[in-house]
């Protein structure tokens, strides 16, 4: 197995998890646990690989992946009701998912030679379109969104790091593992210390 397919694999698993607790939260059937489980898990994956033409797309060519987003449900159908504080679990998976799958992306990418923007794209992309499917079909306030929150800067500035340190000279494996720490080290101090970027507030207008 290459680095890269460990990387959409672990990412799948992640994501999957924090999809299917989020179908928890929204009181779904079993199938209901899948289908959110699996769109969490391949909706990002899936854009990535559309919009750079690699076919087939990778839970095509390969439906274990598909296959373990399904378990992953399951999984949590029967067991989420053991955890104390289920949004806890999914903001803390959530952010482990976002730095795998960023740097998953952010390897597809460079392995198709592309420019340094669309790398940086392509990691943006795979880390945060699954998430915000998730929440728009469970109708949550996308994790995206949120006000105060980093989110895509976490993903851009991995994707970013690891086209850095390409051009450094670094292995692909030393650079994609850069990303993802760089991902998770900026999203966890969002969660933990509060972390986030100046937002804008409006001004009544000047008499």
């Amino acid at each position: 197995m290459t680095f890269l397919a460990l990387l959409d694999y672990a990412s799948v698993l992640v994501f999957a998890l924090s999809g299917a607790l989020v179908a928890s939260r929204a009181q779904l059937d079993i199938v209901g646990f899948a289908f959110v489980a699996c769109l969490t898990a391949l909706g990002g994956g899936t854009l990535r690989d559309l919009l750079l033409d690699r076919n087939p797309v990778f839970w095509i060519g390969n439906p274990n992946y598909i296959l373990l987003a399904a378990l992953a449900a399951v999984a949590v159908f029967f067991s989420a009701h053991l955890l104390e504080s289920r949004l806890r679990w999914i903001v803390w998976l959530d952010s482990f998912a976002l730095a795998v799958a960023v740097s998953a992306g952010t390897g597809a990418a460079i392995s198709l030679n592309s420019p340094p923007v669309i790398v940086v794209l392509m990691g943006m992309a795979t880390g945060t379109m699954g998430g915000l499917m998730r929440d728009v079909v469970c109708n949550e306030v996308p994790l995206v969104l949120k006000q105060g929150e980093l989110y895509i800067t976490c993903a851009m500035a991995g994707a970013i790091t690891a086209v850095a340190a390409i051009w450094l000279g670094f292995e692909l494996k030393f650079a994609l593992l850069a990303c993802a720490g760089v991902c998770w080290v900026l999203r966890a101090g969002s969660i933990l210390f509060g972390w986030h970027l100046p937002v804008y507030k409006s001004r009544p207008p000047r008499s």
